[in-house]
């Protein structure tokens, strides 16, 4: 059907109207044929079965009726009035009940006439009763679609307030069915859909909304998620074979001094198989004449700076300059230090910009950069102001990327006039399921393995009533010389509440561990940055032995002589939170320890998350769990939560089909780049359309 229809406003279809049509489009942001048609069940109630009086149990569930109402009457209770009806068949007779809306159901109401009733059974006594069913002439029910398998829609109060209830949303789905006379136009190829034996596009449709029984009901949620999945799979494809088409990029073909000597010369430690792996996929990439787009995964303490390092050099060797932008100062300058320090014995030149960097040491710094005296840049945000300029930037490298939004990045782009080289760095691992949703459009590689002689954290759950033996711990720890890290949970809604937990925690801490002999930091979000530095530098020194922090202490804070990690109230975290943090400690050769401090009232989700934590240090297998738990939109925060928007698929649960979608999209694609041939079309009109309509997403990765 031609898709315009499709695009009629709501208020349009009949039984609408403008008011029914502004409040669907505020509570469920729908305001087309076609949003109406997306709105998907996310459950049924099966309607196969009519029940006589007598055939009915005590079993709390949903039965449908066939009889007649034979009486009404209105009983007065301690609140109120409520209205109760006869309903009999030939069996017996049970009870319907309604405690609000009287008027109107007196009103419309027929005695002694067939309805079909539906609803949930309750039993007092001998007698059963139906509180507020759904009720409908017989022969208006035996006129209708035949719905065997009533379609429960997504709904809201304010919808449930207005009269807009399940059934009404039914029938306006139904009359859409109607106007359009179901004619909705095939989006995908005859091949696709019998290789894999899928449904006609308007019989899923049809099966979605009004499913005949279970099987036709699997059939059309098959199609539909695969459809909606091979779609986003598409446009992530077609972006990344349409960029290195288009973007070219700057061959580094040559493999020079700087990046052969450090690896024979200057290199601190035997690299490991994955890092090699990983920087021999970078070179390939970089060597190519297409724009290098790529995401580098490694857990905590995997080697991604050296990695970074080893192609900033591939970079120079080709006469180009780099540049790191990491999200935090702290992290800048630390990334910095590493940096300077594995560089010292090379002639190469590497500076550190941030908004504390004062007027005079900047303006000397971007006539450097200009003229091509330095060569790597790190930096913060600053990076991205307008004065600062490269000669010829051939690598910008952006560390925790999810940190910076999308014109930022896009700002990095236009540091050169051909695009640099990207590489994303990320510490957060993400589980290949989302990976492929969200990242799809870059290339991944991933460090899954952690450099020999690190040895992993062991982490313990303790209850507060054990707090005593917990302090008694980290004082033979510091006897040791070792440092202490104690976090106390941040919670968005309330800073009063968190500094008062912070401070009540800092209070007990410092009367078990008395200023006379131990020196402590205390962190938190309402000091001064300035403040904060200082503090973070004088844990990092060691002149502090214990730093008493909200979650400020960033991804990336690197303390080798930090060996215990205190997580208080461990269970108001969520799982990558709680990974990321004990990725704090475990840097230095001392075994390392991180105790998680809870109450005894724990839910079902924060046991599971308490009892992955002390049986793995895989960052990707917590990961997952995560994703179980909280689910996608969660899982990459708000920021990101509209990425995941779908209308039926569930990117964990249908992971399978993911893979399937992505595979049959990866085989169109290499087959027919841009969809031309004949049998493609079909695909090829609905693609166009989604990227009109711009429902599929638009982003930059």
């Amino acid at each position: 059907m031609q898709s315009s229809i499709l695009h009629t406003p709501l208020v349009y279809l009949k039984g609408v109207g403008p008011n029914r049509a502004e409040i669907l489009k505020t509570e469920l942001g729908l305001e087309t044929f076609r949003d109406l048609l997306q709105l998907y069940p996310h459950r049924y109630l099966d309607k196969t079965q009519y029940y006589k009086i007598n055939q009915l149990k005590d079993s709390g569930a949903d039965v449908q009726v066939v009889g007649k109402i034979v009486h009404l009457k209105t009983v007065e209770q301690k609140r109120g009035k409520r209205l109760e009806a006869s309903f009999v068949d030939e069996t017996g007779e049970i009870k319907l009940v309604w405690f609000r809306g009287h008027k109107w159901i007196r009103e419309n109401l027929q005695l002694n006439e067939p309805y079909v009733i539906f609803g949930r059974i309750n039993k007092y006594g001998s007698s059963f009763s139906m509180p507020h069913p759904e009720m409908e002439l017989l022969k208006e029910h035996q006129a209708g679609l035949k719905i065997s398998m009533q379609p429960i829609y997504p709904s809201t109060e304010k919808l449930g307030a207005k009269g807009i209830t399940n059934r009404v949303i039914s029938k306006m789905v139904q009359q859409l069915f109607l106007e359009t006379k179901a004619n909705f136009g095939e989006t995908l190829s005859t091949l696709l859909i019998e290789e894999l034996k899928l449904i006609s596009k308007a019989d899923a449709l049809l099966n979605i909304h009004f499913p005949k029984g279970q099987e036709p009901l699997a059939k059309a949620q098959f199609r539909l998620k695969f459809e909606e999945l091979f779609f986003i799979q598409l446009q992530l494809l077609s972006k990344k074979v349409a960029r290195k088409k288009k973007i070219k990029g700057l061959p580094f073909t040559h493999v020079g001094q700087h990046f052969n000597g450090f690896f024979k010369n200057h290199l601190p430690f035997e690299l490991t198989n994955a890092q090699k792996r990983v920087i021999k996929e970078i070179r390939n990439d970089m060597g190519s004449s297409a724009q290098m787009n790529r995401l580098l995964q490694g857990d905590v303490g995997s080697g991604k700076t050296i990695v970074g390092l080893m192609c900033m050099l591939l970079a120079v060797d080709n006469g180009f300059q780099a540049g790191l932008m990491a999200p935090t100062e702290i992290l800048a300058q630390q990334h910095y230090s590493g940096l300077k320090d594995l560089l010292k014995n090379t002639n190469l030149k590497i500076a550190l910009l941030t908004g504390s960097t004062k007027r005079a040491e900047r303006t000397f710094l971007h006539n450097q950069l200009e003229n091509g005296n330095l060569n790597i840049l790190v930096g913060t945000h600053a990076i991205l102001e307008d004065k600062v300029r490269f000669k010829n930037l051939g690598l910008a490298i952006i560390d925790e990327q999810h940190r910076f939004g999308v014109a930022q990045r896009s700002k990095l782009w236009h540091k050169n006039e051909v695009p640099p080289h990207i590489l994303v760095m990320t510490a957060t691992p993400i589980p290949r399921t989302l990976a492929m949703s969200l990242y799809g459009d870059l290339d991944i590689s991933v460090i899954d393995e952690l450099p020999p002689g690190r040895k992993p954290v062991k982490t313990v759950h303790r209850f507060d009533t054990n707090r005593l033996k917990v302090f008694r711990f980290l004082k033979d720890e510091i006897k040791k010389g070792r440092q202490v890290y104690m976090v106390y949970p941040l919670i968005q809604e309330s800073e009063a509440l968190d500094y008062k937990d912070l401070m009540d925690g800092y209070e007990s801490i410092v009367r078990e561990f008395p200023i006379s002999d131990y020196q402590i930091s205390i962190v938190h979000g309402q000091m001064k940055s300035q403040d904060k530095d200082f503090e973070m530098g004088r844990f990092v020194k060691g002149e502090t032995q214990i730093m008493v922090a909200t979650t400020v202490i960033e991804v990336g804070v690197n303390v080798p002589n930090a060996s215990v990690m205190i997580i208080e109230s461990a269970e108001r975290f969520g799982l990558s939170q709680l990974h990321q943090l004990r990725g704090r400690v475990g840097r230095g050769a001392d075994q390392s320890y991180c105790i998680l401090m809870t109450s005894h009232k724990l839910s079902a989700d924060a046991k599971t998350r308490l009892e992955t934590m002390c049986r793995t240090n895989d960052g990707f297998e917590i990961a997952e769990v995560d994703l179980k738990l909280r689910g996608p939109g969660d899982l990459m925060g708000t920021q990101q939560s509209g990425l995941l928007n779908l209308k039926i698929a569930d990117i964990v649960k249908d992971n399978p089909i993911l893979k399937t979608a992505r595979y049959y999209a990866i085989q169109t694609l290499k087959e027919d780049p841009k969809l031309e041939n004949q049998g493609n079309l079909p695909i090829r009109r609905a693609y166009a359309q989604l990227v009109k309509d711009k429902a599929i997403w638009g982003y930059i990765s």
